[in-house]
C-alpha cells in the first residue's frame, strides 16, 4: 500500500508541474481578482454542466446556450480562463481513460 501511496503523490506532483495544471492556475487566480466576472463564469460552468447531464441536451439549447454566453467569451480574462480549464479537463480526461484502459477496467 506504501507503494500506491507513493505513486499516487508522484502523480499528483506530475498533473501539477504540467503546463496545462500551471496554466489553469494561473487563469484562476487573475479571474479571482474580479468576483463579479467569477460569479459569470461559475454561473456559466454550472450551467453548461446541468446542460450537458441533462437528457434535454439537444442541439437547439447547445446552440442557444452558446449565444446566451457569447458575451462572456469576448472577455479575455474570462475567455482565457474557460479555455485554460477546457485544456486542463482535456489533459485529465485522457489521463484517466488511458489508466483505465491500461488495467483492462470495464
Amino acid at each position: 500500500m506504501r507503494n500506491m501511496e507513493d505513486a499516487v503523490l508522484g502523480f499528483i506532483g506530475a498533473i501539477k508541474e504540467s503546463e496545462e495544471y500551471k496554466e489553469y492556475a494561473r487563469e484562476k487566480e487573475r479571474v479571482k481578482q474580479f468576483p463579479e466576472l467569477k460569479e459569470q463564469i461559475d454561473e456559466y460552468r454550472r450551467r453548461n454542466y446541468m446542460m450537458q447531464n441533462s437528457e434535454d441536451a439537444v442541439f437547439e439549447n447547445i446552440e442557444e446556450f452558446e449565444k446566451e454566453y457569447a458575451d462572456l467569451w469576448e472577455k479575455p480574462l474570462a475567455a482565457d480562463f474557460l479555455s485554460a480549464e477546457l485544456a486542463f479537463c482535456r489533459m485529465m480526461q485522457e489521463v484517466n481513460l488511458r489508466v483505465t484502459e491500461s488495467l483492462d477496467f470495464e
